[in-house]
């Protein structure tokens, strides 16, 4: 019996043991950047024409088409005023069966009533017409002067030239038809590799002022050609969003018109399903590259804030709960105070110091500290020594970083902005005329 005993264990050991050996290892992620926008992963295409909507007769109507039907997922405007586009996808997603993202320039459509919910319908369905497909799969948005009606002769007057540039290469088009007073297009893409199975997320926003997101920014669009659910997807896309564009603000304003639409069209062949083989994996790997992506943006938004001579990253780290990093990093990044010292290249740490203490965040009284450009400015609640001159060289570079340590925890969180300059309200002033 003893024997039976000793050999029953060591067949378990063994098998044990084998089972460790014969464990299949994480597949290694690699996340890269590569061109192409929204039209950087597989099965999209995407104009943008000039339908007359802009004074300025720039191209003003955009719209990026999946080739094959695909989830979608979007975050919204917390504004209690807000355009009908907004309402619409909001009502409308999460889905699946999307298959395109229409938006137009110039004109907000916001403020404009019962006509205003029927034009996003009207041009929903002329889009969706011209291509076949059903309004409902149309995502609609719209950006430019609030109160004012879109010019619907001239939307469909666009239209058919607008699905007749359809490109795979019409990404940077896209992004060029949405802006309003950006003065850069900004579009991002990653490829993701997960062991041999890789996919791409590529998106672009428009914004560059009346940033100060309560979901998103002003409008982005993304696309990725991995299948994902729509429930999957509306989870990662708002903890994403939470993380990047709700941490970023240039006035304070949060617009009327704010979202951020997501889809997943499949074409990759990549499943992410977090309940299969691997699945934590890819699940993490998508989340990875969506972030990498909504982050770029965000940077982006930031340097090309509306009179903005630099763009500004807070990283906030030793708080107790990621909210409370949030909370100091947002309070510093809307600091109007902070922002116009940073203008005139001043370090002035009091500033960032008194909205840390207003932000809610608890801190630590002896472990506390704040860096300005590198160099150490403030610690345990007093002043520290430090060569004011060579700070007030390196805050003229076009990226200053601000990091503060609270000292009493392991999270963290990372806010972007931008400094406050005369031209941002010389060019609020003139915004109508």
């Amino acid at each position: 019996m003893h024997i039976k005993k000793i050999a029953a264990r060591a067949k378990t050991t063994l098998v044990t043991r084998l089972r460790q050996v014969q464990a299949p290892k994480a597949a290694t992620t690699a996340v890269a950047a590569v061109k192409g926008g929204v039209t950087a992963a597989q099965g999209y295409r995407a104009a943008g024409v000039k339908a007359g909507i802009k004074a300025s007769k720039k191209p003003d109507l955009a719209v990026v088409v999946s080739d094959r039907a695909a989830s979608a997922a979007g975050t919204f405007t917390r504004n209690a005023i807000r355009a009908s586009s907004v309402t619409r996808c909001e009502n409308l997603l999460p889905a699946s069966g999307v298959r395109a993202m229409l938006c137009n320039s110039g004109c907000a459509n916001a403020c404009t009533g019962k006509q205003g919910v029927k034009d996003t319908d009207a041009t929903a369905a002329l889009v969706a017409k011209a291509l076949n497909i059903t309004p409902k799969s149309v995502l609609t948005a719209s950006t430019g002067v609030i109160g004012k009606f879109l010019p619907m002769d001239k939307i469909a007057a666009a239209v058919p030239n607008l699905v007749k540039a359809l490109s795979p290469t019409g990404g940077g088009a896209f992004a060029q038809a949405i802006m309003t007073t950006d003065l850069a297009k900004k579009e991002s893409a990653v490829k993701v590799t997960v062991g041999r199975r890789s996919f791409t997320i590529g998106g672009t926003v428009k914004g560059s002022g009346m940033i100060h997101p309560n979901m998103a920014t002003m409008l982005c669009f993304i696309t990725t050609d991995a299948a994902v659910t729509p429930a999957v997807l509306n989870g990662i896309v708002k903890g994403v969003v939470d993380r990047t564009f709700n941490n970023l603000t240039v006035d304070g304003d949060t617009s009327t018109n704010d979202m951020a639409l997501v889809m997943a069209n499949g074409a990759s062949g990549v499943e992410i399903k977090g309940h299969v083989a691997g699945g934590k994996e890819l699940v993490a790997a998508f989340e990875e590259g969506l972030f990498t992506v909504c982050n770029d943006l965000c940077k982006q938004i930031a340097a090309d804030g509306e009179g903005a001579t630099k763009r500004v990253e807070i990283n906030v780290t030793g708080a107790r709960s990621e909210a409370e990093a949030k909370a100091a990093a947002k309070a510093v990044a809307t600091s109007n105070l902070t922002k116009c010292a940073l203008f005139g290249n001043d370090p002035n740490w009091g500033r960032i110091a008194c909205a840390v203490g207003y932000s809610g965040a608890k801190f630590s009284d002896t472990r506390m500290s704040i860096k300005l450009c590198g160099i150490e400015v403030f610690k345990n609640l007093q002043p520290v020594k430090f060569d004011e001159k060579k700070a007030h060289t390196l805050m003229k570079k076009k990226v200053v970083v601000i990091d503060i340590d609270l000292g009493v925890g392991k999270k963290s969180a990372t806010a972007h902005t931008c400094d406050f300059s005369y031209d941002y309200v010389k060019i609020n002033a003139e915004y109508r005329t």
